[in-house]
């Protein structure tokens, strides 16, 4: 647990020493607000734009009200991780939940030393850890700590449920970073009504072994979700065309709802150092907190 721990501090530091260098020093944080949140309705006065009309509380008959809104100040950050069965692939010693949990661990971090509010909830097709949003360095340790001994129950995964789920818990706007691989289906509404209620930051898992499938004839494939073996044509030229058209149109359906819902988007390749990825991430947050000011 130490070496962890002082493994993520590293990464830590190097993350804000590449983004206030590369900043001069103006380092907002992927922690802070980027825009207005909702806060209450009033009467419609002459001049408001109509466009902020609240027409489901102007329906009930007691006159013509728009909504008010707020700056965010600061918000709470959530942290969503998919810890199912088909996160366990890797190249080399690290499996892409290993990444997933050590990214978790570097933001907890981050989050703590910018008085943030963190909290986290692992999701597989259920709930397999939850700690309530907190502040303080203290929180970050136990969430690095909670990581490291979680050992799931389930397998399978519901991306679906475990974002209902999430928006059940977290009613307040807060800041989401949702971390998954996104090797499911029938999630899109759902990822969509995330991202419209909160701010969403999407981190998408990937690794080289699912992208280039080598051509070994038949072979038999575990798929570690249902835990059944399927004998594949590795070879056949249908089989490798399918498979790559699939998981290319999975990527992209992930991108186009978080360029649809202005979610930020980041695609993390298990096989590469992901600290030049989250100083991007940083600095594309940045940009937007300067644009929203």
């Amino acid at each position: 647990m130490k070496e962890l721990v002082q493994k993520l501090r590293k990464y830590e530091i190097r993350i804000r020493k590449a983004i206030t260098t590369q900043m001069q020093g103006d380092f907002h944080s992927v922690f802070k607000g980027t825009g207005l949140e909702f806060d209450d309705v009033r009467s419609y006065q002459y001049g408001d734009d109509v466009r902020s009309i609240d027409w489901n509380v102007s329906a009930k008959g007691h006159g013509t009200f728009v909504k008010t809104y707020r700056e965010e100040k600061e918000q709470s950050v959530f942290l969503m991780l998919d810890v199912s069965a088909s996160q366990s692939i890797g190249t080399g010693l690290q499996q892409k939940i290993d990444v997933g949990k050590e990214i978790c661990g570097v933001l907890a971090l981050s989050a703590a030393r910018q008085q943030s509010q963190i909290g986290i909830i692992c999701i597989s097709d259920q709930k397999e850890k939850y700690i309530k949003p907190a502040k303080g360095i203290q929180q970050a340790y136990t969430i690095i700590k909670e990581l490291n001994e979680l050992s799931p129950k389930s397998a399978k995964t519901n991306l679906a449920a475990g974002i209902r789920l999430t928006m059940d818990i977290i009613k307040r706007r807060s800041i989401i970073l949702l971390i998954s691989d996104f090797i499911d289906v029938n999630y899109e509404k759902e990822l969509a009504m995330l991202a419209k209620r909160h701010d969403l930051i999407v981190m998408q898992l990937l690794d080289v072994r699912e992208q280039k499938m080598p051509a070994l004839g038949i072979v038999p494939v575990l798929d570690k979700e249902s835990g059944k073996t399927l004998w594949v044509n590795t070879s056949g030229k249908e089989f490798q065309k399918r498979y790559f058209a699939q998981y290319a149109e999975n990527q992209e359906k992930v991108v186009r709802i978080c360029q649809k819902y202005q979610a930020n988007y980041l695609a993390i390749q298990t096989n590469e150092d992901y600290v030049p990825q989250l100083v991007n991430l940083f600095r594309l947050r940045n940009r937007s907190t300067k644009r929203g000011a």
